[in-house]
């Protein structure tokens, strides 16, 4: 990883119902806002939120959201590439992905180069209990975990509460990411946005950039913003308001572990990737995957 410039932007979807023109103005609008956050900030990583070519909650049926999206890379993608091709950045966006049949609706995110190529493409594996088709929504879940090579350095891609996972989070981790995107449109409360971005971050030894939704979509949702910028210690370094903008920091891995405590002469070499008790995880493996015991009723 190299030093350079990231920034979250954070806009609002078109208001009313979702119609293939809302969808257009919607990209328009991820356009204008990442072109304006570029030339103010000078940043090469920019990341949209979760669904931002649509807004997240769509308010139609899946066969019709699967008509108003497209498959990746597609018509709906190729704007995106084109506007990181103008712009000379890596930008990372949400949006619907059109499955092999019209029942199928992944909620995905792309990471494209500064040459329009798309180099990543991450299918969110842990939809919201409203969104998951299992419980009645509209989105088909992932399978499969993402990481890119580019050339600022390895970039994991997470969706909104795959943040919550700190499993998700680790296995990025462990494949070598330095900086872990989460674009989102988060509908609980700004601590927990927070807290789970620092947690995930400092887990994991890594940056987290986290773009969340603003304004209202198409079902009448509301969002409130508060896009991020974690560093490796979990210190939130930039931070928006609620409004539609972008906030940006500097990513340099010559400063990212200095100093836990500041001014403190006490080595603090900790790592928590290195120092994982690899027994004790081998020894409880079936742990992981068995049925939850808690008594505690759900959130």
């Amino acid at each position: 990883m190299r030093a350079f410039t990231a920034a979250a932007v954070q806009v609002a979807p078109h208001p009313g119902p979702l119609t293939a023109e809302s969808v257009t103005r919607n990209i328009d609008r991820c356009i204008d806002y990442t072109r304006r956050c570029v030339e103010a900030t000078g940043a090469e990583l920019v990341v949209l939120p979760e669904s931002c070519t649509t807004g997240f909650t769509p308010g139609i049926p899946t066969e019709e959201l699967w008509e108003l999206v497209s498959e990746v890379p597609g018509p709906v993608t190729q704007r995106l590439c084109d506007a990181a091709a103008e712009l000379g950045v890596h930008l990372v966006a949400g949006t619907y992905e059109r499955g092999p049949t019209p029942d199928v609706v992944f909620n995905s995110s792309v990471l494209v180069d500064p040459q329009g190529v798309i180099r990543g493409v991450y299918r969110k594996t842990h939809p919201f209990c409203s969104e998951a088709v299992a419980g009645g929504g509209w989105v088909t879940p992932g399978d499969s975990v993402t990481v890119v090579d580019t050339a600022l350095g390895r970039i994991g891609m997470i969706i909104c509460f795959d943040g919550d996972y700190p499993e998700l989070a680790r296995i990025q981790a462990v494949r070598g990411a330095e900086v872990i995107v989460r674009p989102s449109a988060l509908l609980r409360s700004a601590d927990v946005w927070e807290l789970t971005s620092r947690a995930r971050a400092y887990d994991n030894h890594v940056y987290v950039v986290g773009a969340n939704a603003t304004g209202t979509d198409a079902a009448g949702v509301h969002y409130f913003g508060n896009s991020h910028v974690v560093t490796p210690l979990g210190h939130i370094v930039a931070k928006a308001a609620s409004h539609e903008g972008w906030v940006s920091a500097r990513l340099d891995p010559a400063e990212a572990l200095a100093s836990l405590t500041p001014g403190s002469n006490i080595g603090q070499g900790f790592d928590h990737l290195r120092d994982r008790n690899l027994d004790l995880i081998r020894s409880h493996r079936d742990d992981l995957e068995a049925p939850a015991k808690t008594s505690f009723p759900h959130a």
